[in-house]
């Protein structure tokens, strides 16, 4: 992913009012974020609880911000993120949901997913699979992993 600024990011927010926008709290670790490693960027807001951003790269290089907001109940079982698909579960997963954008939003429309709690997305991505067999391309599969991440991410901002 390519660095974004503050102005950027408070831009590219598609379900969110003027006001939800301004609100909008930074990662504490902002200036820090090493951008080669994120497929996209995710944050809980330290200050609204239940309060989550992601702003997603579309395939065709526009920038996607979505206002999430964490579900009350959690899964009743130990959940899959459906953006990594992480299947070692190394942390919590959580439903999200966000509403639509445009009049469909406004209308209470939301669309939901399953998601790393922290947005672990890339990093569990990155991961090197253990070999399925003698002569397994880990590297390849690796690439895969962080391609559909990629993907799956981006078609989730095209539903928002």
């Amino acid at each position: 992913m390519l660095p974004i600024s503050e102005t950027t990011i408070r831009a590219s927010f598609v379900n969110a009012s003027r006001k939800e926008t301004s609100d909008i709290t930074l990662p504490t670790d902002f200036e820090d974020i090493v951008w080669d490693d994120l497929d996209y960027l995710g944050w809980r807001d330290p200050k609204i609880g239940r309060r989550a951003y992601v702003v997603v790269p579309t395939l065709d290089g526009e920038l996607v911000g979505i206002l999430f907001r964490q579900a009350d109940a959690s899964p009743n079982s130990r959940a899959q993120c459906t953006w990594c698909q992480d299947v070692k579960l190394p942390n919590d997963v959580v439903f999200y949901s966000a509403k639509r954008s445009g009049k469909a939003g406004r209308n209470g429309n939301t669309v939901g997913t399953l998601v790393c709690e922290e947005f672990q997305c890339s990093r569990n991505v990155r991961k090197l699979p253990p070999p399925a067999y003698e002569g397994y391309d880990v590297e390849a599969a690796r690439i895969q992993r962080i391609e559909d991440l990629q993907l799956r991410a981006a078609a989730f901002a095209a539903e928002v």
